[in-house]
């Protein structure tokens, strides 16, 4: 999970309504927020997935926000977090964990099996492989999210 806090300078309730009418149900993002105590707003963005299929290829980074007032007039605190889709995570963990499991299998003796060998090896490459590939697509879409939010709110 990655952190990013800055200040907006523009009222809490302009910010939603940029955010809103930017990034609403038309333009392929799910934007819901929430109205706390204390003033401030919470959101939550992710790209919006038309297919089954094509959840876990669109929806690597989801955002959770956090508008805030300040004390001063036409300043206001935002607080977002970017976190990786689950079903990612669980899969890089799967392939790793299987991976070791086979070659921990074969090195205690418990299975005399060259070809689980090899199976055990490949799982746990893919699995690094995947974890690679992953983290810098997680990076990069971190980056794209917050370059589409500095324009929509022009700090």
């Amino acid at each position: 999970m990655k952190a990013w806090n800055f200040k907006v300078r523009s009222n809490s309730q302009e910010i939603i309504n940029k955010l809103n009418s930017t990034l609403g149900s038309a333009k392929g993002f799910v934007f819901n927020m929430d109205h706390d105590e204390n003033d401030s707003v919470t959101f939550k963005i992710r790209k919006r997935g038309l297919y089954a299929f094509y959840l876990m290829f669109i929806n690597k980074v989801i955002l959770n926000g956090k508008i805030l007032k300040t004390d001063i007039e036409n300043e206001t605190n935002i607080e977002i977090s970017f976190t990786q889709y689950f079903l990612w995570k669980l899969l890089i963990f799967t392939h790793m964990f299987l991976g070791f499991g086979f070659l921990i299998a074969i090195f205690s003796g418990m299975i005399n099996n060259p070809s689980l060998f090899m199976l055990g090896g490949v799982l746990l490459v893919l699995g690094i492989v995947l974890w690679i590939a992953v983290q810098k697509k997680f990076e990069k879409d971190v980056q794209e999210y917050k370059t589409l939010i500095s324009k929509i709110l022009e700090f």
